[in-house]
């Protein structure tokens, strides 16, 4: 993948920060570029996934595409006290210091198909638990960290936008097929989970979108993006960094992705 943008021009100071938990190497390593970029985001990054591994060729790539940017790598999965403990060492951690939270993004992948009446209810809500809980934790401490950068004054007062939570939802949120209960169900949980907190939140500052994947995304300009066949990580990454910059005048809540030839 090459730089985002020429890079030229002096790097500024990161303004703020950014925690994307999800960090693989194409949807999240997108996002990660761009808010990242000095010419786009330019924003600290704190990388999540499962695996050290992962995250350390992730971030291998963004040094090489997004020079001069601040990440940092904390592997985690998705359970309460590992999610608690990422976020404590988010908050601690020297290269974030006096950086406040802009954006935090729950792009966790969660695939489950297997025919009903061979699910088992432990396998059932496994899924659900590591997907939906996984969701949960993630929001509190997200919002905690917004509330304890942004101060808790409602916009009311304020008029000033705290910062931006996004949910990662695919198709499965909306409508799913056969053998995809698990799936479906934990899709559609975190729809309903980013809808409440929108409604809660909005009032207190904090911007929460949920959007809908409907195609593959990959980390890569090559011909099935520029025929429309598949969506690049990167243009994901630019989708993300223009809703986060939304004032409150009009704020984005759901929001629709798919490339050009994809069905619908």
């Amino acid at each position: 993948m090459t730089p985002a943008t020429d890079v030229g021009e002096p790097f500024k100071s990161v303004v703020g920060l950014a925690i994307i938990i999800g960090a693989g190497p194409n949807t999240g390593t997108g996002i990660a570029r761009i808010v990242s970029h000095p010419k786009h985001g330019n924003l600290a990054v704190a990388l999540l996934a499962r695996r050290q591994e992962g995250l350390n060729s992730v971030r291998s790539n963004l040094q090489e595409t997004s020079p001069g940017s601040i990440l940092e790598t904390f592997p985690t999965d998705t359970s309460p006290s590992n999610l608690k403990e990422a976020f404590q060492s988010i908050k601690t951690h020297s290269s974030f210091k006096d950086l406040k939270l802009k954006v935090a993004v729950y792009s966790v992948k969660h695939s489950s198909k297997k025919p009903f009446m061979n699910e088992t209810y432990e396998e059932f809500m496994e899924s659900l638990e590591q997907y939906v809980g996984g969701a949960f934790t993630f929001s509190q401490e997200a919002l905690k960290l917004f509330f304890e950068h942004h101060g808790e004054a409602p916009l009311s007062e304020t008029g000033e936008k705290k910062g931006t939570l996004i949910f990662t939802g695919t198709l499965g949120a909306l409508r799913c097929n056969a053998e995809f209960a698990a799936y479906g169900v934990g899709r559609s949980s975190v729809r309903q989970l980013a809808q409440t907190l929108a409604r809660e939140m909005s009032a207190k500052g904090l911007h929460v979108v949920h959007t809908i994947a409907n195609g593959a995304i990959e980390d890569k300009n090559g011909e099935d993006q520029r025929i429309g066949k598949k969506m690049s990580a990167e243009a994901v990454g630019k989708t993300y960094l223009w809703l986060s910059q939304q004032e409150p005048e009009l704020w984005t809540h759901e929001l629709d992705m798919r490339p050009a030839a994809e069905k619908f």
